[in-house]
């Protein structure tokens, strides 16, 4: 271990993006004397607002931005000034000329849309109850999150349905999909909360698929995914602000590239001029693979993210060809692209195989129609809204050889695709920046990693875990241990993280605050 240390705090935590600023809140607040280092020159990580276009006064969700995770007490035991607004339409799927609107608000409208679009209402009552039961899963797993991790037999006795455990924790999704839904739009519209940000398929044994699902339909005990005001950068400045308050140390530009730990001190060595600090507890937000590599032990394989990310800004939002359906109902749900059961399939055989899909699936959704204040005043009068795009299947292999290439060929391919269903070229929406350029950019997983950290661009850090012990590494009492006794993950590789939630964050800070 290093020998000179300059200062010595509680805790010192490694990234300041969402769990970061979480962890620190709680601890400052519970009178520990806290550190927090963060690579970049601002706090918040993949949850931040930023005006991405040269002179346009457009606050885009960069990189995250829906919120469906984050429970209402971090809200509330924080004090944070932080709101989030549920959208009435669930998702838009368009086929062909038509579609599926499902509206969260209408149960009898969105039954017509499923005659409509399927000649019977068997996918719609398939769909009821099937989402019932999801329902209440999430009724009853979604409160155990900020809990002590329980044992799989205590959360199946929770869940206290057998069916429901079989389909969700044991088998892989695509039976219950295939043997409840005939439509193949309709298993598709079902597999893709399986698949977001998860290199996977339906019938994969790993059941990572099935884990993938599970965090998207129990976020808030609903499953409701929500917009938040402001833009995602409207939490984590709360949270900044928040952990300031307590008196937390927040340092940005400050790089952290090496822990030490006995298992009683550590010490944490970042910087440019390799300052070290001391600390009783380090907590890293940071993905498992980074956090091996700051021990100085051989990391697990890399982690690969497989999305693509457009950030779009239209004056004005585009026809479609489905003439019935309004634009700013389809585009203000979950707008789904080239994701039918099928292609969904045919588009993971091709990138397994080594290729961009010739037909990328990809969603997208309009963060101004609910929540017109991350735009100026005179930007929103003008019918002006944010687009936002989120590709399947394009793992990161597929970038390496040709980063810029590849990523210029998926964007085209993807925006084909969109422009199959518009009744006009999204290209003919886009807004111009000041410098007269179209204002949309693109993500990969590499521009992931190389911005924000993510090791093969993995939103989730690496594949999600099920939210009870598991038969991996011990990760301890509140699913945040590391194998060393004083160094935590607070980040989305912890036991019950990924998304926008904090959990890892309270809960590394409740396993800290255990021993004090």
């Amino acid at each position: 271990m290093p020998s000179v240390t300059h200062a010595s705090y509680d805790a010192v935590i490694v990234g300041g993006g969402h769990n970061g600023l979480v962890a620190a809140a709680y601890l400052a607040r519970a009178g520990q004397r806290v550190l927090l280092l963060e690579r970049l020159p601002v706090t918040g990580g993949a949850a931040v607002s930023t005006r991405a276009f040269a002179g346009v006064d457009a606050r885009l969700s960069r990189y995250s931005y829906l919120v469906s995770l984050l429970p209402r007490k971090i809200v509330a035991d924080l004090g944070l000034r932080f709101a989030v607004r549920r959208r009435r339409i669930s998702s838009y799927s368009p086929r062909g000329d038509g579609g599926l609107l499902v509206d969260a608000e209408d149960t009898g409208r969105t039954r017509e849309q499923f005659v409509r679009l399927t000649g019977s209402d068997r996918d719609f009552e398939a769909w009821q109850r099937f989402y019932g039961m999801t329902r209440r899963v999430a009724e009853r797993v979604f409160p155990t999150l900020t809990g002590p991790l329980p044992t799989r037999a205590e959360l199946e006795r929770r869940i206290g349905d057998p069916a429901a455990w079989e389909a969700l924790f044991e088998r892989p999704l695509g039976e219950t999909v295939e043997r409840e839904f005939a439509d193949d739009l309709v298993r598709g519209v079902v597999l893709t909360d399986a698949l977001i940000g998860t290199f996977t398929h339906a019938h994969d044994p790993s059941l990572r698929q099935n884990r993938c699902f599970l965090y998207h339909v129990i976020g808030g005990g609903t499953g409701d995914w929500d917009v938040p005001v402001g833009g995602m950068g409207a939490l984590t400045d709360a949270l900044a602000d928040a952990a300031r308050a307590a008196g937390a140390e927040i340092v940005t530009g400050a790089e952290v590239t090496s822990i030490a730990t006995d298992g009683v001190h550590a010490e944490v060595v970042y910087g440019e001029d390799g300052r070290t600090v001391g600390a009783r507890h380090v907590l890293v937000n940071a993905a498992p693979y980074t956090l091996a590599g700051l021990l100085g032990r051989q990391p697990p394989p890399r982690p690969e993210g497989a999305q693509l990310k457009v950030n779009m800004l239209l004056r004005r939002l585009p026809r479609l060809r489905d003439a019935s359906v309004d634009p700013r109902e389809a585009f203000g749900g979950t707008f789904h692209i080239g994701e039918s059961y099928a292609r969904l399939q045919t588009a993971y055989d091709q990138a397994a195989a080594g290729r961009l899909p010739d037909a990328p699936p990809s969603e997208i959704y309009c963060h101004s129609l609910t929540d017109p204040s991350i735009l100026s005043p005179e930007l929103a009068a003008s019918g002006a809204h944010t687009l936002t795009l989120f590709g399947l299947h394009t793992p990161a292999r597929l970038f390496e050889r040709d980063p810029r290439g590849a990523k210029d060929a998926l964007l085209k391919a993807t925006l084909a695709q969109l422009d199959a269903v518009l009744a006009e070229p999204i290209a003919d929406c886009l807004a111009l920046d000041a410098d007269g350029r179209p204002c949309l950019e693109a993500k990969s997983p590499l521009d992931l990693e190389r911005e924000v950290g993510l090791p093969g661009g993995h939103i989730f850090h690496h594949d999600l875990s099920w939210p009870f012990v598991s038969d991996g590494p011990d990760t301890g009492r509140w699913g945040v241990g590391t194998g060393y006794a004083n160094v935590y993950l607070c980040g989305a590789g912890a036991a019950r993280g990924g998304g926008v939630s904090g959990v890892p964050g309270h809960n590394a800070a409740m396993a800290v605050l255990e021993k004090a």
